[in-house]
């Protein structure tokens, strides 16, 4: 028994001997999921966060709690308080850093 290919462009009728069985259905499912899987895999991955905690801020840059807080102080480094816990924008760390830079 044969079996029915579909080849954009082509003009193909259908013969009654031909058929889709569920076995190939099943192989094109797992094929296209496959594909699918292999197409966002560069979209789905975790975006940079925006927002840092102090321990996170203090990692990247090197830094003890109380120079990271001496920089806050001095307003160096912005930050928002929510509640009891503090952010810094990443962006700005970022800026930051790269304004503080110096030619040696």
């Amino acid at each position: 028994m044969g079996k029915l290919i579909y080849v954009p462009g082509e003009d193909q009728t259908p013969f009654g001997s031909q058929v889709v069985t569920l076995d190939d259905l099943e192989k094109f499912r797992v094929t296209l999921m496959m594909d699918f899987t292999k197409m966002m895999e560069g979209h789905l991955a975790k975006p940079p966060k925006r927002w840092l905690k102090s321990h996170e801020v203090k990692k990247m840059l090197q830094i003890s709690y109380s120079t990271l807080q001496m920089l806050r102080n001095t307003g160096k480094i912005p930050y928002t308080r929510i509640g009891g816990l503090i952010y810094y924008d990443a962006a700005e760390i970022e800026r930051i850093l790269g304004t503080e830079k110096k030619v040696a």
